[in-house]
């Protein structure tokens, strides 16, 4: 089978087809042999390796994954994609291909059965309005996972990875950095896919942390407080706190808890790093 990550291959294969590009679906194809080589590289994948792929495509990714791992299993909504995948993956017989929402895919099962219950590795090029809840599930149903390579919008990326105090600091990098550590292996501009999209995109690999980088008595607790502390950027961790309908703990309780952490009460949410908001919320569990 002609290597997709050929621009010319791809454009026969989806004319051969008649497809049509699903806006709902947020499809942009790769096509860029580096890109696709940085991935597999980016994923540190070996002959042993069990692969769960989101969102395969045209399979252009599946093929490099195919020729790298022991097995690969692509998890594709587009039903119009199926006998696409079915010519274009013809060759390897490690893969199979599911049609199915992965949200809605029992991934821990699927790990039991294809890979004995240990850790898997994840690749997946996702639409980019879709791809913060697909990497949070994966984390927080506790699926053994190695390593998550994925293709994300480049803000994401750099969400995904800052530091306290940045611009791009949030919600989001605090809970990536609550269960792994982000690396950004390659960014990659509109022109490596098609159609092009409007955004640059950038290649992250989250390496799952063994052990947890710090201990929360309630985990759910610290995600409430970290929501409620940059859902109004420009207010105080005092007042977000206050606000939040997720929370119910009073002004006194949380200008206590600062202070018994040596920080000040008019102290924004986004100054405040993940080792600090689990003593926090550690803290404020004895208030309940």
């Amino acid at each position: 089978m002609a290597n997709l990550g050929n621009p010319k291959n791809t454009i026969e294969i989806l004319k051969k087809y008649d497809f049509i590009f699903q806006k709902k679906f947020g499809q942009n194809f790769l096509i860029d042999t580096h890109v696709l080589d940085k991935i597999t590289k980016a994923a540190d994948i070996t002959k042993d390796d069990f692969i769960l792929e989101i969102g395969p495509g045209i399979g252009t990714l599946t093929q490099y994954l195919c020729e790298n791992a022991r097995e690969v299993v692509a998890v594709e909504i587009d039903r119009m994609l199926l006998p696409i995948l079915e010519d274009t993956l013809s060759q390897y017989d490690n893969v199979s291909v599911l049609n199915a929402d992965i949200l809605k895919v029992d991934i821990l099962q699927l790990v039991k059965e294809r890979n004995g219950g240990r850790p898997i590795k994840v690749v997946a090029n996702l639409p980019y309005y879709i791809t913060t809840p697909i990497i949070m599930d994966l984390f927080e149903k506790h699926i053994p996972i190695t390593n998550i390579t994925v293709m994300v919008q480049k803000e994401v990326a750099d969400r995904m990875q800052a530091s306290p105090g940045s611009k791009d600091y949030g919600a989001l990098s605090l809970a990536v950095q609550y269960y792994a550590q982000p690396y950004i292996a390659a960014n990659v501009p509109p022109n490596c896919f098609m159609p092009r999209p409007n955004v640059g995109s950038a290649v992250i690999r989250l390496t799952l942390h063994k052990e947890k980088p710090v201990h929360v008595k309630d985990e759910e607790l610290l995600f409430k407080i970290i929501r409620a502390s940059f859902n109004q950027r420009r207010k105080t961790l005092v007042n977000g706190i206050n606000n939040s309908p997720e929370l119910s703990f009073s002004k006194e309780d949380v200008v206590e808890a600062l202070a018994a952490l040596n920080l000040p009460e008019n102290i924004r949410g986004e100054a405040l790093s993940l080792d600090q908001f689990a003593t926090l919320a550690n803290y404020l569990k004895g208030c309940l």
